[in-house]
């Protein structure tokens, strides 16, 4: 925005902008005498301008709405002077109800089908924009990294119809092209099993290579889809889904991380984020249990439920899908990839986690679920007993493999100075097969020993966990279960997981001996080390052997020359490097004849 006029010399004159001023207000019906404050001016003017004699005008985005006292508004004192009989007294423009410009604007939103042509359209264009997001987006999809463009709403025939898929990615690699087609939903809205076979026959007949769904639909594990289809469309196409929260989650990791170089594309993907978090871009966070909660807890507590019931199945994938999401929030927060831990067989197979899942409610009624976190200490167990109504984070460790059983106790509890007093310390014994004492750690502090059950038996692990009182509610918010599960997550990693390290065993000392020690390094039976040879067994001694004296390393004299080559036999047998006369060199009273059948030997 450009300022006309300048501030008032050191001679006395105001600047040609205060003059314009003055005539503006005068042509209201206003005077601007010493000591007279305007606020506020048609004119677009946001500086402030004080003349020689204490004329101070100060001008935001708005009419002229006050005109007051120097003295009153701080800027330096002067006499009074009159309000403008031309506007009512009031305060300035209050600017923190104007809307920023965006550029992915929010405004004017009216319904889905908005906010699905705009998300996905602002998500593609960032995707082709900035290289690292994209790169990090489609490269777990298997595209390959070349260049990249986007469309969006592309028309295809498809028989006797058309159909539009929301947007279309192409990577493009030397001779290798990669294309996927992008269905898009937002809000509350799921992916519908026959538009997605639609697009699934599209993308063979056009031999592309993906499908790719993007809605607010979370799943358990990686590679797992939430919409089911016939198998046999996903033959020569593949079938991948992205959530809201894990394209969010992405965005933030490469932001928190500064992965983008170049700054004004680090603006544009920051951009991306700031839309995603508004709520009218129709990006929802897992924020609910399903409708089949309630009467499932309620059964667990009777005892009544049933490994058969199809309401159990589904807590039992919310569940799953709560700690993804919880994963993802520590995510954001560390800016590291958390991910749900699961077994191979899990992963491979989430049928396999759901029906372990429904067996173990039914039996125990405890939702189970875990997150790893890169360089984390251990694995985080984050479990509901919905029969108690408790939720817990726990993990557990290997202690220290030298030491007192005090020492290992005193190697953990150091590490958990800002653990709060809720925090419960459980010891576990050499080839026990139960868990042994568990305390406070408020108690363990004062007292180690509390946790030795035997002080003949070693420490070999701990289990330190956090437990809280679970929400009743099935959405999210204070009072939810959901809630207090993320918050128990945020609170145990915080508090508790980033703050222990793995034990690590020293490295071995060298040991030296100094010269005169009445002490040596070996056993009686001549071997060095501190343990003999227990089970070697002699029956005859051996005989006694006085080894010579070492040399020490300064004696030692070290040569550039090679060895001596082949000795000359003849009638003078002499070495190349040895003296003249053979009998010197040890063969006294031997003829030459003699050496030389000895050396054809």
């Amino acid at each position: 925005m450009k300022r006309s006029g300048t501030a008032a010399t050191s001679s006395g004159r105001a600047s040609p902008g205060f003059d314009r001023i003055g005539r503006h207000v005068a042509g209201r019906g206003c005077s601007l005498n010493q000591g007279i404050v305007v606020a506020g001016c048609s004119q677009n003017l946001d500086r402030m301008w004080r003349s020689p004699r204490g004329y101070v005008a100060s001008f935001v985005c708005a009419d002229v709405v006050r005109l007051a006292p120097a003295s009153d508004t701080g800027y330096g004192s002067g006499s009074s002077g009159r309000s403008c009989s031309t506007q009512p007294v009031g305060a300035l423009v209050d600017e923190d109800s104007w809307e920023p410009a965006r550029l992915i604007p929010v405004s004017g939103i009216s319904g889905a089908d908005e906010q699905e042509r705009r998300g996905v359209s602002g998500l593609l264009a960032v995707l082709a924009s900035v290289r690292e997001f994209g790169r990090a987006i489609l490269g777990p999809l298997g595209a390959p990294a070349g260049t990249l463009s986007t469309y969006i709403e592309v028309p295809f025939a498809l028989g006797d119809r058309q159909v539009r898929p929301d947007g279309l990615i192409r990577v493009v690699r030397g001779k290798q092209t990669w294309t996927a087609l992008v269905e898009v939903k937002t809000g509350r809205n799921d992916l519908q099993v026959a538009q997605l076979e639609s697009y699934l026959d599209v993308a063979r007949e056009q031999q592309f290579d993906v499908v790719l769904t993007i809605s607010n639909q979370l799943v358990t594990a990686p590679g797992e889809h939430p919409t089911p289809v016939d198998k046999k469309k996903l033959k020569k196409v593949s079938l991948q889904h992205l959530s809201w929260s894990q394209i969010h989650t992405e965005a933030v990791i490469e932001r928190v991380n500064r992965s983008v170089a170049d700054p004004d594309q680090a603006w544009i993907l920051t951009e991306l984020i700031r839309y995603l978090e508004h709520p009218r871009s129709g990006a929802v966070d897992f924020e609910d249990m399903g409708a089949s909660w309630v009467t499932v807890r309620n059964s667990v507590t009777s005892r009544t439920l049933r490994a058969s019931d199809k309401a159990a199945a589904e807590v039992v994938g919310r569940y799953g899908q709560l700690i993804s999401f919880a994963g993802m929030r520590l995510s954001r927060t560390l800016g590291v990839d958390v991910r749900s831990a699961l077994s191979r067989t899990e992963a491979r197979d989430v049928g396999a986690y759901t029906q372990s899942g429904v067996a173990r409610l039914v039996e125990t009624g405890i939702l189970h679920g875990a997150l790893r976190v890169p360089n984390a200490a251990a694995v985080i167990d984050v479990t509901a007993d919905l029969r108690s109504g408790l939720i817990s984070c726990s993990i557990s460790l290997d202690a220290p493999s030298q030491g007192r059983n005090a020492t290992r106790v005193n190697w953990l509890t150091r590490q958990l100075g800002k653990a709060p007093d809720a925090v419960m310390i459980e010891a576990w014994a050499a080839w026990a097969r139960t868990a042994g004492p568990c305390h406070p750690i408020t108690a363990v502090r004062k007292s180690p020993d509390v946790l030795v059950d035997d002080p003949k038996k070693e420490l070999r692990s701990f289990t330190v966990r956090l437990s809280a009182v679970a929400g009743t509610k099935r959405g999210q918010g204070r009072g939810t279960f959901v809630g207090s599960v993320l918050a128990l997550v945020d609170s145990f990693y915080e508090n508790v997981v980033q703050h222990i390290k793995p034990w690590t065993p020293p490295a071995p000392s060298v040991v030296r001996t100094r010269q005169g020690d009445d002490e040596t390094t070996q056993d009686d039976d001549g071997i060095s080390g501190e343990l003999p040879l227990k089970s070697v067994q002699r029956d005859v001694s051996a005989p006694e052997w006085n080894p010579p004296e070492p040399v020490a390393e300064d004696d030692l004299e070290y040569s550039t020359e090679s060895p001596a080559e082949s000795i000359e036999l003849g009638d003078d047998v002499r070495s190349r490097s040895g003296p003249d006369n053979w009998q010197e060199q040890g063969a006294a009273g031997r003829t030459p004849d003699t050496l030389q059948t000895d050396a054809e030997a």
